[in-house]
């Protein structure tokens, strides 16, 4: 493994961690008690001649004084310098300073900008963290030169220490220079998008079944993972434009033939990430219009069974108010004829106890027929 090459003790409490820290832990420099102090923020620094790490200089001093008498590339790892950390590294190589501004604030999109013989890059790596199932975006800014990549990390990831072993373990490649470190580190994002891709397709699939489970929750999930899909499309979706950007330089700064095909690879790599990604979106915004349709079939049937319930009880209450009126007329004879007054029409009348009941019977009778042909019995 390749850790902090500095030789000096650290500083009591101050942890030496390289950039090649497992992930999870988080990365410091190595001497955060001094700040403004270039050598605090430095995680490896390295000199390559001929695609062999021949040197690793105890300051940044030493890195430029050697890299001049030998010739060859100087690959400095920073991590979270301040602006007076990162002025000594940019008085030396030139570097221009609205890019140094970019590298010290952060929170960039990713972007390729050349600034006279120094191009500046800007990455977004991702990594899907499995406990929470979210994405967690990080941020790297690259300065290559003729002679020298400058990195400045603000997350834990890329594990750059990765991107060296691999360069390191191939001379060819990283005989090529700078270039070539730029192409490894652009390989190293995107292959750590691939993960991303199938956690976020495992989380689709799961809010499919919650979906039609009806589970209350599930709404919410939906936008939440539409919000990280969308910003892992500003993520990757800017890569296609940047790769494209140096295919273009190709030619005028005679890039190798081979380093040439391994950057098209990644383009073609970052095409079909763009393509999933997309693929993402397009399926969330459906999961959220099929949710919104199910949610309002959901509620209409609620309604409709509450319209049922309703009309099945406006029917008892017109036959409960139906047979209440065919007993109401009975009811008003008998309770007329029943005040026994001395004076009242036929009571002493021979035919008037039964022309009584007859009329009842044929009041009740009579709104029976009624009720019947309205449909209220």
């Amino acid at each position: 493994m390749s850790f902090l090459r500095d030789r000096r003790p650290p500083a009591p409490g101050s942890p030496a961690v390289g950039e090649d820290a497992r992930p999870g832990e988080p990365v410091v420099p190595r001497d955060p008690a001094r700040p403004g102090d270039p050598e605090a923020c430095v995680v490896d620094n390295a000199i390559y001649v001929d695609g062999v790490r021949v040197d690793e200089p105890l300051t940044l001093d030493d890195t430029y004084e050697r890299m001049r008498e030998c010739h060859g590339m100087a690959w400095i790892g920073l991590y979270r310098p301040d602006a007076e950390q990162l002025a000594p590294v940019a008085e030396e190589f030139g570097l221009h300073p609205l890019a140094i501004e970019d590298a010290v604030s952060a929170h960039q999109r990713p972007k390729l900008e050349r600034y006279g013989d120094v191009l500046f890059t800007v990455l977004r790596p991702a990594r899907y963290l499995d406990d929470v199932e979210r994405v967690e975006f990080g941020e790297l800014h690259v300065f290559v030169g003729r002679d020298f990549v400058v990195t400045v990390r603000h997350a834990e990831s890329p594990d750059l220490a990765k991107v060296r072993r691999r360069l390191e373990g191939n001379q060819a490649l990283l005989r090529l220079g700078p270039e070539a470190v730029l192409y490894a580190i652009f390989d190293e994002i995107v292959d750590g998008y691939e993960p991303v891709i199938a956690g976020l397709e495992n989380d689709i699939d799961e809010i499919e079944d919650q979906l039609f489970d009806g589970d209350p929750a599930v709404s919410r999930r939906i936008y939440e993972l539409c919000r990280e899909v969308i910003q892992f499309q500003r993520t990757s979706r800017p890569l296609v434009q940047m790769l494209q950007a140096l295919e273009g330089g190709f030619d005028k700064y005679q890039v190798d033939l081979e380093l040439r095909r391994s950057v098209r690879d990644v383009q073609d790599h970052v095409l079909r990430i763009v393509d999933r990604v997309d693929s993402f979106r397009a399926l969330l915004e459906n999961a959220l219009s099929v949710h919104a349709t199910l949610v309002g079939q959901r509620q209409n049937e609620v309604m409709q069974h509450l319209t049922e319930a309703s009309l099945a009880q406006n029917e008892e209450v017109k036959r409960i108010s139906a047979w209440a009126a065919i007993l109401f007329a009975p009811t008003l004879v008998g309770t007329i004829y029943g005040m026994n007054f001395d004076h009242m029409p036929e009571l002493g009348w021979r035919f008037g106890y039964p022309l009584a009941l007859v009329g009842m019977v044929l009041t009740g009778l009579v709104l029976y027929l009624v009720f019947k042909t309205r449909r209220w019995l």
